[in-house]
């Protein structure tokens, strides 16, 4: 098994990841989070995977310095033009993640990595790397497909003979994420090289919603409620994905 780009599912991702409400509530959580653990001064900000560059923009109309670094040629590209259109300026390169090292000199203030591990082969490998781009005492804002939240979400539906047989990665052609992650087994492989700071769930019941209760559902009401449970004891951990806030050591 490779790591999975989407050169040619660009468009379909997009929609699916960014789309609706699942999009919204997405970007109103790591938003949130950001602007809460970030010093109040210009960083210079590596964003790894950074897809169509939502994340990277935003950051970057907050008067940060954004390098975008995305192997894919259709989301790189989709990104430049989200920059043009917004009047914003940033670094891009095209390049993988095991590629960055010899191409970035200087280490970052902050390191995004969204969604980006659970499409690895073997995901644990970038950590090393990450640490290598952040500054000491620099922040990684890590966001992960969640293995407990995809478990959940199949007993829930019943999937009995797909957990017996462990089979919840997504097909090659699938949006659903190769590589889930057990965020017991990521704590442990963070280790001595990160503290995590802050932990909030993304999508915490939305996606657990029966589909009609979601179409009648208004945004900012959804918005509201997922950003007031997203650390939640009892709720945090069913995220479709967690996001955590990591401070190098």
């Amino acid at each position: 098994m490779s790591d999975r780009h989407f050169d040619h599912l660009a468009t379909r991702f997009a929609e699916k990841i960014y789309g609706g409400a699942k999009g919204a509530i997405r970007l109103a959580v790591l938003q949130a989070d950001l602007t809460e653990s970030l010093p109040q001064r210009p960083l210079r900000v590596l964003d790894i995977g950074a897809g169509l560059g939502h994340m990277s923009l935003w950051l970057a109309e907050r008067g940060h310095d954004v390098t975008l670094a995305e192997p894919a040629a259709p989301m790189l590209e989709g990104a430049r033009q989200r920059f043009a259109d917004a009047g914003q300026s940033a670094t891009f390169i095209q390049a993988p993640w095991q590629d960055l090292n010899e191409q970035l000199a200087e280490p970052y203030d902050l390191v995004l990595c969204h969604a980006v591990l659970e499409w690895l082969a073997e995901p644990f490998t970038i950590l090393p790397v990450l640490r290598q781009l952040t500054k000491p005492d620099g922040l990684l804002s890590l966001a992960f497909y969640n293995r407990d939240a995809l478990i959940y979400r199949n007993l829930l539906k019943g999937h009995f003979r797909k957990m017996r047989k462990n089979t919840l990665a997504g097909e090659k052609q699938s949006l659903t994420p190769q590589e889930p992650l057990d965020p017991r087994e990521l704590a442990a492989q963070l280790g001595a090289m990160w503290r995590v700071e802050t932990q909030s769930g993304v999508r915490v019941f939305h996606d657990y919603m029966p589909t009609d209760f979601q179409k009648k559902a208004e945004l900012a009401d959804l918005l509201e409620m997922e950003l007031a449970h997203r650390r939640h004891p009892a709720f945090a951990g069913l995220g479709r994905y967690l996001h955590w806030m990591c401070r190098a050591v």
